[in-house]
């Protein structure tokens, strides 16, 4: 028995499973090369990309785009054949011109995530990339396929179903993610399924629809799979590898946390995140931080009210200071006790999604 692919317009990944991307400087080109390799689509995480780069905080956006390129160019060195990807966030300032280099690479495949990239299709005219928006309900979904269908006789090529279980910012409200039963991401893939049944009837062509956050073992990729998914992205299980871009110290964070060290914490950019309790988020619930310098990154951020800049936050994780940095992470993070390859975890959650998988 064989797992289906997961077929993307005519990229074809013979695992079902997006490497989710994780910034800053999580998953990179070492991470995602690997994942390609094993069959999966590995993504790189543009966001604030740059931060090893000497002039990233006199000129931001430019050493994001010159390592974004590095970086995808290095990916397409160590997995020629694979399908790699790139993760970019539509609330960046620079979205567009990080877009454009990453068409420009000849990159397979943009998702693109924290808001509603009406204008994407517009970005990758006359290239083969492809473009899937994450989106967090039927409703986000249908807006964008109504708004591509309408300014560019386009749909989504893929369209990935965050759930509220996932790391790093959600698309959900406290009131939803604190409520006695919150959003079920299985009726959430379900809704989504509905919601773009219209237009792929128009178009005569299938959406795959991948489902994502909180997302851990080959029994969940079978569950997903079962009721109609095409893939899955999972982010927090590629931390723990080898062959993840993180500092050990950050690999450490997440195969030491117990479950009730993971909460949630308010972002500077307006939306909540799922980050490990530590001595920053403390002080974050104290209000003792200070922005000392403005990389002018996010649409959504004032330094005059920010409470704390969350780039110098991630930034300070990803190089190994974890208690005075944010550790972004998944809810299934506490499960996890020891860093593997990304070869021992692909073939683990292959085995396992075929004993679960109904075919």
């Amino acid at each position: 028995m064989k797992i289906p692919p997961l077929k993307i317009g005519d990229l074809v990944a013979k695992v079902p499973i997006i490497q989710g991307g994780m910034g800053v400087g999580v998953s990179l080109s070492n991470l995602a090369s690997a994942v390609a390799n094993e069959g999966g689509i590995g993504v790189i995480s543009g966001v604030q990309i740059g931060f090893k780069e000497k002039d990233f905080k006199s000129d931001n956006d430019t050493a994001n785009v010159r390592s974004l390129i590095k970086e995808i160019r290095n990916a397409r060195k160590l997995s020629p054949k694979g399908i790699l990807g790139v993760n970019m966030l539509s609330a960046v300032n620079n979205y567009k011109e990080m877009v454009k280099a990453a068409v420009k690479e000849k990159i397979d495949l943009v998702i693109s995530g924290a808001g509603l990239p009406k204008n994407l299709p517009e970005l990758i005219k006359g290239s083969d990339t492809k473009i899937a928006p994450i989106v967090s309900s039927g409703k986000a979904a249908s807006i964008i396929a109504k708004v591509w269908d309408r300014k560019y006789k386009y749909l989504p090529d893929a369209v990935i179903v965050e759930g509220p279980l996932a790391g790093g910012h959600l698309g959900f409200s406290l009131e939803q993610l604190n409520a006695v039963k919150p959003p079920s991401l299985s009726d959430l893939v379900k809704e989504v399924i509905e919601s773009l049944k219209p237009f792929m009837e128009k178009y005569k062509r299938d959406i795959p629809v991948i489902a994502a956050g909180g997302i851990y073992s080959g029994k969940d990729i079978a569950k997903y799979l079962n009721i109609g998914a095409s893939g899955v992205q999972m982010a927090t299980r590629f931390v723990a590898t080898e062959e993840c871009d993180a500092h050990i110290n950050f690999k450490k964070a997440y195969i030491s946390a117990n479950e009730e060290d993971i909460q949630i914490i308010k972002s500077p950019v307006g939306m909540p995140g799922r980050a490990i309790r530590n001595a920053f988020v403390r002080s974050i619930e104290e209000k003792r931080l200070k922005v000392k310098k403005c990389y002018n990154c996010l649409k959504p951020c004032d330094p005059a009210t920010t409470p704390y800049c969350i780039s110098d936050a991630l930034i300070r994780s990803v190089e190994g200071d974890i208690e005075n940095g944010l550790v972004f992470v998944g809810t299934n993070a506490y499960r996890m006790t020891k860093i593997t390859t990304v070869n021992k975890l692909m073939e683990e959650l292959v085995e396992e999604t075929k004993e679960y998988l109904n075919i």
